[in-house]
């Protein structure tokens, strides 16, 4: 089990020095963090060995359950749907919430961390596709909600997320993440224009550091646009990691 993780984390390395290469960019830019959505604590707690300091977690109570058992040195993002009634469970225990999309979450967010002495970095999530299946901030209303969220004072705005639209692949059935083919090189452009739109603007309260998009299927083409956070799941851990 170690070992295949280790081979995982390697391959996927490799792929982004080269991707970041062909890029003209340098790999130090893009930080791996994983999905660790179903992995036990055990099976997580082996990054640590391949050099992986960042995780994301997608489910509130999930990582409420794995919490005590996780090593203490790894900094957790919160990458999944949140909802505001759940804030409180997490906000001493995640350095990112990725998944900013709405103006109340950004309220809860703000409140609860201004709470604890804490100001939160978070990132916006981009429904680029126009998906009604996929919560996110539409493109063209991007800019005014960045500049109304900005003004929460427990929160920081760091960037952007984005998961693009999937389309299943004609020999495969629908479900899970594995199962879906990814065109979305167009998508993850688009979002980095975002990003340099809204950097441009010099909005106080907003730095465009981050863009995190890119899972197992699709990283490396995120890595080319300019992704400089990946999350694989499936790529690392198998197939097992998805219900």
């Amino acid at each position: 089990m170690a070992d295949i993780i280790i081979e995982n984390v390697a391959r996927i390395k490799e792929e982004v020095i080269g991707a970041c290469a062909q890029a003209g960019r340098s790999s130090g830019e893009v930080k791996i963090v994983p999905a660790t959505k179903t992995v036990s604590p055990e099976r997580i707690n082996l990054l640590l060995d391949c050099g992986i300091d960042t995780i994301g977690e997608n489910r509130v109570q999930e990582l409420m359950e794995k919490y005590d058992a996780l090593d203490k040195r790894f900094h957790i993002h919160f990458i999944g749907k949140l909802q505001t009634n759940k804030v409180k469970y997490i906000i001493d225990k995640v350095e990112m919430i990725q998944s900013v999309d709405s103006l109340k979450l950004c309220a809860e967010i703000s409140k609860r961390a201004k709470a604890i002495g804490k100001c939160m970095e978070v990132l916006i999530e981009v429904n680029i596709g126009h998906e009604e299946s996929k919560s996110g901030v539409m493109p063209e209303e991007l800019l005014k909600f960045v500049e109304e969220a900005a003004k929460y004072d427990g929160i920081k705005i760091v960037g952007l997320m984005v998961i693009p639209p999937a389309i299943s692949s004609e020999n495969r059935s629908e479900g899970s993440d594995s199962q879906k083919v990814y065109n979305c090189g167009a998508y993850f452009k688009k979002v980095k224009e975002l990003s340099l739109d809204i950097l441009n603007k010099n909005i106080d309260n907003v730095i465009m550091r981050e863009l995190s998009m890119g899972m197992s299927s699709d990283y490396c083409e995120a890595v080319s646009c300019g992704a400089t956070i990946i999350r694989p799941g499936r790529a690392i851990f198998g197939e097992r990691i998805y219900k």
